[in-house]
């Protein structure tokens, strides 16, 4: 089996656990370390060509991460895909036990077995938090409804304000967010890369929770040790000061 990844956390999923399968990933596939693959591009925007150079037996996509076109035009070349769409932590294990299978692994890895554990009894906020989850600025865009990131957190204590708009990636401007009312503001450093000089100034007085954008994101290896790497990082918020009155 010859394996293309255009999806990052599928790309160390399958390295890790199927080494010699795997013989192209898109150029930010960073994980495991070391990884030492054909390079095929982005994954919005991947060449085909090398794709199709590769001969690969399967391309692996997801809904979020990959264009359709993109997809199609494997498919028309005679190249089979897979496509890979989790919405829940309970989803993405599932559908990573089912993909592994299908590739050829004799056996769960270990990793996996380990998520399993780590997520059926995760550790939570007490109280409960309402936050927002921006995920890009300029614009502004957060999380909505029906979104892996978002179950991620709703499991950890988190209750994404913006959970049942009608859009899965909202994007309000920012004097909406600064009064919906929340007690947290979640902020990932990928896709885009907040830190702690670039994100909490925005949230004058609300407490910020800065995550690791893989773990809170990714499915794969990750979610092994996702739950109690967030749960430190959703207990050790910053806060900007303050806006002075006028």
């Amino acid at each position: 089996m010859r394996v293309v990844s255009l999806v990052p956390s599928l790309t160390e999923a399958v390295a890790v656990t199927l080494p010699g399968v795997l013989v192209g990933a898109t150029d930010w596939c960073t994980h495991p370390a070391g990884l030492d693959v054909p390079r095929v591009g982005g994954s919005k925007y991947p060449d085909l060509d090398r794709v199709r150079a590769l001969d690969p037996d399967l391309v692996l996509l997801n809904v979020e991460e990959n264009r359709r076109e993109d997809a199609d035009a494997l498919a028309a070349a005679g190249i089979p895909v897979r496509v890979t769409y989790p919405r829940t932590v309970p989803g993405a294990l599932a559908e990573l036990a089912d993909l592994l299978t299908a590739l050829g692994a004799a056996r769960e890895p270990a990793w996996l077995a380990t998520a399993r554990r780590a997520w059926a009894d995760p550790p939570r906020l007490a109280p409960a938090r309402r936050a927002v989850v921006p995920v890009w600025r300029r614009p502004w865009v957060v999380l909505g409804a029906d979104t892996f990131a978002g179950d991620v957190l709703r499991r950890l204590g988190v209750e994404n304000v913006y959970a049942r708009h009608p859009d899965r990636y909202p994007r309000p401007e920012l004097a909406e967010l600064r009064g919906r009312d929340a007690d947290l503001v979640v902020l990932p450093d990928e896709p885009y890369r907040f830190t702690a000089t670039d994100g909490p100034e925005a949230f004058p007085g609300t407490p910020c929770a800065l995550l690791s954008g893989r773990h809170l994101t990714w499915y794969g290896p990750s979610l092994a040790e996702a739950p109690a790497l967030l749960a430190a990082q959703l207990a050790r918020p910053v806060t900007a000061p303050a806006e002075r009155a006028p």
